[in-house]
């Protein structure tokens, strides 16, 4: 199956260093330049509003899913080719996982780490069988990578369910990573 959707996850916070801006803003280059739409969650701050406008920038397609109280606030992106407005957040996840042939994580807050384990948790659970890539610039989720192996090493988790995702360390490594995934028979089922 050839992956022409992703769901990226990325955190809505403006004051995200330099080094999460420009990967962020290149994963949006590359998304674009492969012809990929990206689905992400409409925001126009942040790590978010900067992955829009680079995809946008380099004549990608965006779509955007986000809550009706947050387009009250005014946080939604008004530059998007997409914008589809949901009743609330568990509305906005299930939509753009089932939108998406792939799953992103860019570094975030707890909305995004929350984001990130559910759709592990579903991949996990046999709901989703879709690739999810952590992007894990400057070592933001090892300690999180750590803390799956010690879940492993505690008997938690089973050494299977390290095959529920794939780590990449810098944009440049997504294209490769999304045709090979394109590629790869994904069978994981429920293990506990």
């Amino acid at each position: 199956m050839k992956i022409q959707n992703v769901c990226v996850y990325c955190a809505s916070n403006r004051d995200a260093q330099e080094i999460f801006q420009t990967e962020t803003k290149r994963l949006g280059q590359l998304l674009a330049e492969n012809h990929i739409n990206c689905i992400c969650g409409a925001g126009d701050e942040g790590l978010m509003g900067l992955l829009s406008d680079s995809v946008l920038a380099h004549g990608g397609k965006m779509t955007g899913v986000i809550p009706q109280f947050m387009v009250e606030r005014g946080w939604a992106h008004q530059g998007l080719q997409e914008l589809i407005v949901v009743k609330d957040m568990h509305e906005r996840k299930q939509t753009m996982a089932e939108k998406a042939d792939a799953f992103i994580a860019l570094p975030g807050g707890c909305g995004t780490l929350e984001e990130l384990l559910e759709i592990i948790t579903w991949r996990q659970l046999g709901l989703y069988n879709k690739p999810i890539i952590i992007l894990n610039i400057k070592g933001y989720y090892t300690p999180l990578l750590e803390m799956f192996e010690k879940a492993i090493e505690e008997k938690m988790m089973k050494e299977s369910h390290r095959g529920l995702w794939t780590v990449a360390e810098s944009a440049d490594q997504i294209p490769a990573l999304l045709e090979q995934l394109s590629e790869t028979e994904f069978t994981v089922e429920p293990k506990y």
